[in-house]
């Protein structure tokens, strides 16, 4: 439950999207900046480096079932994989089961709905939103993983996307992501000191309610084939700055 006057009106502002649709898709406008992207924890988040980033606004939550529905009636769509799972229903969950490609037409659909730029993020936007301002963290919140409720480890956690809003935001006030579902990116997966223009995996960033481990570090990379859809990878859509 909302316990600060912030906490109260980002629930509003969830409640509201989820009554009126992704016409009303909450957004955070996060300014320019620069910080240090990447960790020595893993090789594929090497080398750390500073990094730029130009202002831009990032969705509070994650796109969800309702928001996903108002976009097949509209367009006719392919509905994501598990569509039909009662797992996978919940209208306040992310959507998940959703590909690289299915992601992008979404965010196309949704540019002309809103009027505005909307698009899938740079893994160095990506990672300075997950950041929240706070440095010399592993996570959003500190140096250790959660591990209780829907995020403790294994299946004593939970088994399935759990509704927007339900897990602390980060220090930008954005929620999910460390936590919940997988959230693709813009670029193809590859080596930060040589970025591939091609490949065969697409990025993407996040925790996931599947992992043994549900939650991800602020610099923690993944990947995936854009052509698949997977029961813990959804989408979150960010846009050009208002």
């Amino acid at each position: 439950m909302p316990t600060t006057s912030d906490d109260r009106i980002a629930q509003a502002r969830i409640d509201r999207a989820l009554s009126e649709g992704p016409t009303a898709t909450p957004f955070v406008e996060l300014p320019s900046g620069t910080f240090l992207m990447g960790s020595n924890e893993r090789p594929d988040e090497l080398p750390v480096r500073r990094v730029s980033v130009e202002a831009f606004a990032v969705a509070l939550v994650p796109v969800t079932n309702a928001d996903y529905a108002q976009f097949l009636e509209a367009t006719g769509h392919e509905p994501p994989g598990f569509w039909d799972d009662p797992r996978f229903t919940d209208r306040s969950s992310p959507v998940v089961g959703v590909s690289w490609f299915d992601a992008v037409a979404y965010c196309e659909w949704l540019s002309g709905v809103l009027g505005r730029a909307c698009r899938l993020p740079t893994e160095a936007e990506r990672e300075y939103a997950t950041r929240g301002g706070v440095p010399d963290v592993l996570y959003p919140w500190g140096d250790e993983p959660w591990s209780e409720g829907v995020h403790a480890f294994g299946a004593a956690g939970g088994d399935r996307p759990h509704p927007a809003g339900s897990s602390p935001p980060n220090g930008y006030g954005i929620y999910h992501l460390a936590d919940n579902v997988h959230e693709w990116c813009q670029e193809w997966y590859g080596p930060y000191d040589a970025p591939p223009t091609e490949g065969v995996r697409r990025a993407s960033r996040g925790g996931s309610w599947r992992h043994r481990i549900k939650v991800s570090r602020i610099a923690a990379r993944s990947s995936l084939a854009p052509e698949r859809r997977y029961n813990d990878y959804g989408m979150r859509v960010y846009a050009d700055p208002a």
